[in-house]
């Protein structure tokens, strides 16, 4: 996502859904997660932030889609990515990921 020609491959060839959280948020569900090496650092949250301000845009500037992910279910996530894809025509109104 960092290279300009990724970006401009991804949206010009396939549908980007752009699942955006606020640094915060992304905090309160990693925060025990040693696994993630960008956040093995002294302050977790504030690299969360900083790779938000540098990457935010570049996302943004690649997705057909912006979806607010906030605090819902999986379950309603799903049901939101497939609203938009509906609404985008990308997939017929109806059809379902999971039958």
């Amino acid at each position: 996502m960092l290279r300009p020609v990724n970006r401009h491959h991804l949206h010009e060839r396939t549908r980007v859904i752009y699942l955006h959280a606020l640094p915060e948020d992304i905090y309160r569900r990693l925060r025990h997660d040693t696994t993630r090496p960008l956040l093995q650092t002294a302050n977790p949250l504030e690299r969360l932030r900083s790779l938000y301000a540098e990457r935010d845009p570049l996302y943004r500037e690649t997705a057909h889609f912006v979806i607010e992910t906030g605090r819902p279910s999986v379950a309603t996530l799903v049901n939101m990515v497939v609203m938009q894809l509906e609404l985008g025509s990308v997939v017929p109104p109806g059809d379902k990921a999971h039958p």
